[in-house]
């Protein structure tokens, strides 16, 4: 399996229109980019009323798996929230209303230098969490769209899960039968 090699930039429509590298793990992206790097995925470009008519704008740039198109709701709206309840065999109730207007965006996922236009860096989710943070919205949806941060490095793994080392040479690892 190929690893994706995400572009580097400083927005998202640098990275689709001249990113100044592409690179798969962080320490490659800030080798690229000579500074710190931060991993986010932003929308970009025009909103669509339906998918068909965004993938038809886009058409090929959709083949690379770091872009792709998602439905978001439209800004000023706000989605009803529905209490579950147990009535006449259904947890959820109907829905009330009409569903929120939504469109299709754009959305490039990449590494983003860091001191670029908007240095958000997101607490880790369990750490935020445990210590009660009162986050606001765009805080939490950047935490929900980053990748999962470790709490601290993972170690290598000495040995396989079939493999033991000599007693009289520890340095070296043979298949366990």
């Amino acid at each position: 399996m190929t690893a994706i090699l995400y572009p580097v930039a400083a927005n998202a429509e640098l990275a689709m229109a001249g990113p100044l590298g592409h690179a798969a793990r962080e320490r490659e992206a800030v080798g690229v980019a000579g500074e710190a790097v931060v991993f986010t995925t932003d929308p970009t470009g025009p909103a669509f009323a339906t998918r068909e008519a965004g993938a038809a704008a886009y058409g090929a740039a959709l083949d690379e798996p770091w872009r792709r198109l998602t439905e978001q709701i439209l800004p000023g709206q706000k989605a009803p929230h529905a209490e579950p309840v147990m009535a006449d065999g259904r947890r959820w109730p109907a829905p009330a209303g009409a569903p929120p207007r939504t469109a299709w965006r754009l959305m490039v996922s990449y590494w983003r230098i860091a001191t670029a236009e908007r240095p958000i860096e997101t607490p880790q989710a369990r750490r935020a969490r445990r210590e009660r943070q009162a986050l606001d919205s765009e805080t939490v949806r950047a935490m929900a769209q980053a990748p999962l941060r470790p709490i601290e490095p993972q170690q290598p793994l000495d040995i396989g899960l079939f493999e033991t080392r000599l007693p009289e040479a520890p340095h070296i690892v043979v298949p366990d039968e």
